[in-house]
């Protein structure tokens, strides 16, 4: 399950992950336009905005990106 990979912290947690995650979670991807740049919003009805930079060029996020995610959905209640 994603929820346990992301919280154990692994150092090969992908974007594509963490986005399957947040959208399990009923987070919408919103990218900032053409111009944007590898900025990325998870934006919810209910809980605050997730804002990470999509990595690149390896697509395996850093692990302060894990833990700010990790972060917001603990203290939200969702994990």
């Amino acid at each position: 399950m994603l929820i346990q990979r992301l919280r154990s912290k692994p150092k090969d947690f992908t974007w594509k992950e963490l986005v399957a995650m947040l959208e399990g979670f009923g987070y919408t991807r919103v990218g900032s336009g053409k111009t944007g740049g590898s900025r990325v919003r998870f934006v919810h009805v209910n809980y605050p905005t997730i804002s990470l930079h999509r990595p690149h060029p390896s697509p395996v996020l850093k692990r302060y990106q894990i833990e700010q995610v990790e972060e917001v959905l603990r203290g939200e209640g969702l994990i």
